[in-house]
Formats: C-alpha cells, sequence, structure tokens
C-alpha cells in the first residue's frame, strides 16, 4: 500500500515519510488509532516506503521488489505480532503465537487493512477466551532481531494492539526496545494507549492517527460497519432509557450487551461506548460543532450533550474501564452490565 492509497490520517504520511528520508527513523513509534481506523495501513504504507528501492514524490514506486514484498505481507525482515488465544493447559487450542496464525492474518489484511477489532476477533476464532500477546511473542522477536537483515536493511516488528500484551511479554520486549540494534524498528498500533504497559509506551514516540471521513468510512468498512453500529446503539439506548427515567429499558439493553457471544465483543461495545463519552464531553464543553457529526447521529449527540450532567462522560467513563477490568477476571455479565446501567441511570 501506497501512501496516495490512504483514506484519512492527515499528515501523518508526509511527517513518517520525511523521517525515512532524513534517515532519522525513531526507533519505536505507537500509533494510537480509533477501531477501524487508519492505524494498519498507515504502518504497511510507511514499511513499504521506507523498503522502498525507488522512492520518488514523498511516496513508494509500488512496483520494486521490496515494495512487491511489504505489499504482499511476505517481506522477510518484517515480523507481525498479533494478541492470539492462551491455550493454558488445554492442548488441543492453537499454540498462542502470531506466527502460527500469519495465514489468517495476511487474508484479514489484505481484504481490508481498515479491518475492526470485532473482525479479528472472529478470524482468531476466540470464542470466550482471552486474547493476549504472551511471552513466546517477545522471544521469536528477540530470535529474529539477532539474526542479520535477509535483505541488508531494516529489520522491524509491527505489533497490533500492544496493550494486550502480559506483564511478562512486555519486561523481555522492553530492553530490545530501550537499545535496539542499528536499523531495528518496532511499530505498534493501539487502541487504548493508556493500557499499554508504561514502561513500553514511556519509550516509543506516540502519534495519533485521525480516523477515516465520515464518507470514506462507509467505504472502508462495507461489511464491518453494521456490526459497530449494533455496539454503538446498545450504549445509545442505555444513555437515552437514563434520560428518559425508564430504568427497565435501560436494564434490558445491558441484558442485551452481557449477551453478547464473547468477552472480547462485550470489551467492543464498552470501547464504543468510550468514543460516545468523549464525543458528548467535547460537545459539552463546546471543543467540537454538532456540524461535526454524521447527520444521522446529530439528534442524539445533540441531546445528550445539553441533558447529561457535565460529569457524566468523566464518571461514567472510569465505570466502563472498571467493567473492562472485570470482564478480563471473568465476573459474570449480566452483574457488569446490570451494574452499568444502574450507574448511568443515576448519573446522568
Amino acid at each position: 500500500m501506497r501512501f496516495s492509497e490512504l483514506k484519512g490520517c492527515g499528515s501523518l504520511p508526509s511527517v513518517l515519510g520525511q523521517m525515512a528520508d532524513s534517515g532519522r527513523v525513531p526507533h519505536a513509534i505507537l500509533l494510537h488509532e480509533d477501531d477501524g481506523g487508519g492505524g494498519i495501513p498507515l504502518s504497511l504504507s510507511f514499511l513499504q516506503y521506507l523498503y522502498c528501492r525507488d522512492r520518488h514524490e514523498g511516496d513508494s514506486c509500488g512496483v520494486c521488489p521490496d515494495c512487491n514484498k511489504v505489499s504482499k505481507m511476505i517481506h522477510p525482515d518484517i515480523r507481525f505480532v498479533f494478541p492470539t488465544v492462551n491455550p493454558g493447559k488445554d492442548t488441543a487450542t492453537k499454540s498462542a503465537v502470531s506466527q502460527d496464525w500469519l495465514p489468517q492474518w495476511r487474508e484479514l489484511v489484505l481484504n481490508n487493512p481498515y479491518f475492526l477489532e470485532n473482525e479479528f476477533i472472529e478470524v482468531m476464532s476466540s470464542g470466550n477466551k482471552q486474547l493476549i500477546i504472551a511471552i513466546g511473542e517477545a522471544r521469536g522477536a528477540i530470535s529474529a532481531l539477532s539474526l542479520s537483515a535477509v535483505e541488508g536493511g531494516w529489520r522491524s516488528v509491527l505489533v497490533y494492539l500492544p496493550e494486550k500484551m502480559n506483564a511478562a511479554c512486555a519486561n523481555t520486549l522492553l530492553k530490545m526496545i530501550e537499545e535496539p540494534p542499528e536499523k531495528t524498528l518496532f511499530l505498534m498500533v493501539t487502541h487504548s494507549p493508556e493500557d499499554v504497559i508504561t514502561t513500553i509506551r514511556s519509550r516509543c514516540l506516540c502519534l495519533r492517527v485521525p480516523p477515516p471521513q465520515a464518507a470514506d468510512y462507509a467505504l472502508v468498512h462495507p461489511s464491518g460497519s453494521g456490526e459497530r453500529t449494533r455496539l454503538e446503539d446498545i450504549f445509545k439506548s442505555m444513555i437515552l432509557a437514563s434520560l428518559s427515567k425508564d430504568l427497565l429499558s435501560a436494564l434490558e439493553t445491558a441484558e442485551e450487551a452481557a449477551a453478547l457471544p464473547s468477552r472480547e465483543l462485550q470489551k467492543a461495545a464498552l470501547s464504543c461506548g468510550s468514543e460516545i463519552l468523549r464525543t458528548i464531553f467535547l460537545l459539552q464543553q463546546g471543543l467540537i460543532g454538532i456540524e461535526s457529526l454524521p447527520e444521522e447521529d446529530r439528534e442524539f449527540y445533540a441531546g445528550a450533550a445539553s441533558k447529561c450532567r457535565k460529569s457524566f462522560p468523566r464518571l461514567v467513563l472510569q465505570r466502563l474501564d472498571r467493567a473492562v477490568q472485570l470482564l478480563e477476571r471473568n465476573v459474570n455479565q449480566k452483574i457488569i452490565f446490570c451494574n452499568l446501567a444502574d450507574f448511568i441511570y443515576v448519573s446522568v
């Protein structure tokens, strides 16, 4: 993928391209994207530019051997790391190493690099199991980086959702990220930078990836936008029921959230809730205008921003973070979401 093919991303393609041209590429970059945003396509475009043999006019050529390998995600000097199912004591479960899932990963990304986290979860077939980046990933990456680059240039590690790293993995990778070998690059794409282990995050150049515009979003998510809308509607319905002082409807919506087929989807619904709260907060503070939102959402956000207390987004966001923690600890989902609905009802 070339920079010119990206949707959104603002000035970041130009910034990253200038880094490569100047030879001053940071050893670790953390890209914060919204779910379904441009983090992965931007990373692949940057890697293609970095490895390209014939850059011109601020973009990769798209036709040289290195561009061809990067575009097909088969370049020998690029390693992909992403969350997998932790097999634990279940020997029938696939190994928790990304290299075992590369065919599925390539198919997902090449089909649509703007994929949603829900789509990634479905590909990983996690069911109700937690997805993590375990210590085996760190050991594999360190082993690969200890070898010379096959093509004689950069060696890169692209990490999707570094917030899924467990402590053992992060601590093992830390030394390599602190003092990497020459021409070694870590690219990380996160949805929750605050959840990335501090020792890792503090050693990265953190960049915010602007999401695609509304018109482009439907183009890059022809199948996934409906699923995201469904998750957003769950949280919107909970807020609207609370504003109407209809506790029964709020609790029914909570049960709908608890009935989602996996904990990962339930966490995705909470993530959508966080984005909704952020938008309400920005509207209440006058930091964005209602005209900047998609037309179909304006009525909801205008009503929520005017009727909710100014403290509402901050208080509920803390409860959402707590709900995610409880889901990861296998607390009963109905209890989690019913308590959340009660809190929203009294806080709105």
